[in-house]
């Protein structure tokens, strides 16, 4: 129904391309410029508005490069309460930074973790204020011709690839199909871990990757959950009642992950992004004490542990677990990815 009624808004997707495609000439030709760094940027992004796991693929880029390398992140840092850059320290909260940079700033404290809406001008002042950085890893920054990073990483979702949706607002993509062209790599991102080789090939084949560009597959991992604050594990495949807080941009692996490993479970849903606030805690207690299971938890995704965090005092007596997430590559996937990144940073070592 939501998708018939966006192809109202068909003509103005129309418009929308033609701004795009006038835009990516004007830079193609050098009109408007691309500033290059004599340095190892890796560019993390999609062609959607989200939901195809741009956080998960940030952390597993800094998790492979940065047990060897002075490894940075720059975001946008999404409904943030601050302006301009900034970088994460002891006492950042997710209102400084945003949930996502909060979020990997939690995971690894080794990393340096950066925010700013230019990255043309972050750059900069993060390896002025970093010196000593060896790579910088763009999260959500394809669409930023502005600045030309070494290495582009395109996402798309199994589910959804970027060939078969419309642009804004007829549907979630944000950019022309053709900007796929700039990514060295394409990850097709929430594929099923038993995705066949023929429809890996049906994939490729819809996508029409130039000869130069590597195609990828990758399917998710959920981890075992962990109770907010205290870190305790929990195993939900012991028939626990679940009640999902979900504030995501497209949480339909996760259901389907729930679905098949677990007795079922109540949820609800929020925007992407969502700030929680007293009136949504009493909703979530309220529904929590409803539930008539002989035992029950409330789980959540890392992202949205990250903005419950500031409720500490009034969810302690709560079972508040955080499921975590990863990417998992097919097909030998890993390996492969694992020498692009690895050739691509050392190359500018060499020089």
């Amino acid at each position: 129904m939501l998708k018939s009624f966006r192809y109202l808004f068909f003509p103005f997707s129309m418009l929308y391309a033609a701004i795009l495609h006038v835009r990516h000439w004007l830079y193609d030709k050098g009109i408007l410029g691309s500033a290059s760094f004599n340095f190892p940027l890796i560019c993390i992004g999609n062609l959607a508005m989200g939901g195809t796991g741009k956080t998960p693929m940030t952390e597993y880029v800094i998790r492979h490069l940065g047990s060897r390398y002075r490894t940075a992140t720059i975001s946008r840092g999404y409904k943030r309460r601050t302006k301009g850059f900034a970088i994460a320290g002891n006492d950042t909260t997710a209102i400084d930074i945003g949930d996502e940079p909060m979020q990997i700033h939690r995971k690894y404290p080794h990393v340096t973790v950066a925010v700013g809406e230019e990255r043309l001008v972050a750059i900069p002042q993060l390896l002025q204020e970093k010196p000593d950085t060896q790579v910088i890893v763009l999260d959500d920054a394809f669409q930023h011709r502005a600045v030309k990073a070494g290495l582009n990483i395109l996402l798309t979702d199994a589910a959804d690839l970027y060939t078969r949706d419309h642009l804004l607002p007829t549907g979630d993509r944000r950019d022309v199909k053709s900007a796929a062209k700039r990514a060295d790599v394409i990850v097709v991102t929430k594929c099923k871990s038993f995705l066949s080789v023929q429809e890996k090939q049906l994939i490729e084949e819809e996508l029409a990757p130039a000869k130069d560009q590597i195609v990828l597959f990758a399917g998710l991992h959920y981890g075992q959950p962990y109770r907010l604050f205290s870190g305790e594990k929990k195993d939900i495949t012991e028939g626990p009642d679940i009640l999902l807080l979900c504030g995501i941009a497209n949480p339909d692996s996760l259901k389907d992950y729930l679905k098949h490993k677990t007795n079922g479970y109540d949820m609800i849903r929020y925007r992407d992004h969502h700030i929680f606030t007293s009136e949504d805690l009493r909703e979530i207690r309220q529904q929590f004490d409803e539930m008539t299971g002989a035992e029950k938890m409330i789980l959540t995704t890392e992202k949205d542990a990250i903005r419950l965090e500031k409720f500490r005092s009034d969810l302690s007596d709560l079972p508040v677990y955080v499921l975590p997430v990863e990417h998992e590559f097919l097909f030998g996937g890993a390996e492969i990815f694992h020498k692009i990144l690895d050739e691509f940073v050392l190359n500018y070592s060499r020089e």
